[in-house]
This record gives C-alpha cells, structure tokens and sequence, in this order.
C-alpha cells in the first residue's frame, strides 16, 4: 500500500500541472528504485508516461552503475494508479517486468482491459488491479472536468450555417 500511496501522491503532482494524473513507483527487492508522473504536456512529447519515465530512469540508473539492464528489470515490481496503456504494457512485458499493480482499470487505452498485450506470444507479468481505484479514479475525474489547455486544436470540420438563395 506504501508504494501505491506514494504513485497517487505523484499522480496528484501530475493534476496540479494540468497532465493526465498517473503516478507510478518501480520497486525492486521492497526498494525504491524508480518514481514519476506523467510528463507528456510539459514536454510535448506524448510517450512521456509516468511509467516509460520510470524505465528511463532505471536505464540511467543502470548504466552509471554498469549494472545488466536486462537482468535488473526482471525483479521489478511497478505501481501504478491507473492501468497501463497498451504502449506502457507492452514496454513492461518486453524488459519482463516481474509483476504490475495498479489503481483503477483503462477502459479507453489499457493494455489489459482494451488489448491483452501482456498474454500476447508469451506469458507475461503477473497483474494485479484495484488497489486503492476510488482514489486513483476520483483524479482522473478531477482532470477530466476541466480542458486540457495544451491538446492541439480539434480538426473537425464544423458545418457551415450559410444559406443558398433559391430565387
């Protein structure tokens, strides 16, 4: 629960600077070896997930010490408040991720619920959800109730009210 509270404290972190409000925590050994939010607004760059944040940081992590990144993920054990996209998913599948827990289900993206990318080819991380989904759900709806002042203009194209003459 202590790493799950500390992903929903990040995620909140992300509310306040008007990014969708994921937080996630990696743990490895019952040690902190990795914590973000999402990142995509503020740097524009829309892979910036709190859980590929995660992953670069570990990477880094991993090199400054010359430790074998292959081998330091598959004990890792990754918190989160909301359950993976399909991209986040199938980026934790690909470095065997030991085991994903998340807050609340995805219903739109998740790489669970939308598309089993963890079961695709090869049995993948164990996963587990609802943990703490009240808390991690009543974010997303905070966010969701206002606009997201950094989404790019809607290509719709709007009908015209001009009239034709017929005379």
């Amino acid at each position: 629960m202590e790493f799950m509270k500390e992903a929903l404290d990040l995620a909140k972190e992300a509310l306040q600077a008007n990014e969708v409000p994921v937080g996630c925590v990696f743990v490895k050994g019952g040690i902190k070896v990795a914590k973000s939010r999402n990142k995509v607004n503020e740097t524009r760059n829309p892979t910036r997930h709190a859980e590929i944040n995660c992953i670069d940081e570990v990477l880094s992590y991993c090199q400054r010490h010359n430790f074998d990144q292959i081998n330091f993920f598959k004990d890792i054990v990754v918190y989160v408040t909301v359950e993976p996209c399909i991209m986040c998913a199938a980026a934790l599948k690909k470095l065997y991720i030991k085991e994903v827990f998340f807050g609340c289900p995805n219903d739109r993206f998740g790489g669970s619920t939308v598309l089993d990318v963890n079961k695709i080819y090869t049995e993948g991380f164990k996963l587990t959800g609802n943990i703490l989904p009240i808390e991690a759900m009543e974010l997303l709806k905070q966010f969701y109730k206002g606009t997201n002042p950094h989404a790019p203009e809607s290509k719709v194209k709007k009908k015209s009210n001009m009239s034709i003459d017929k005379n």
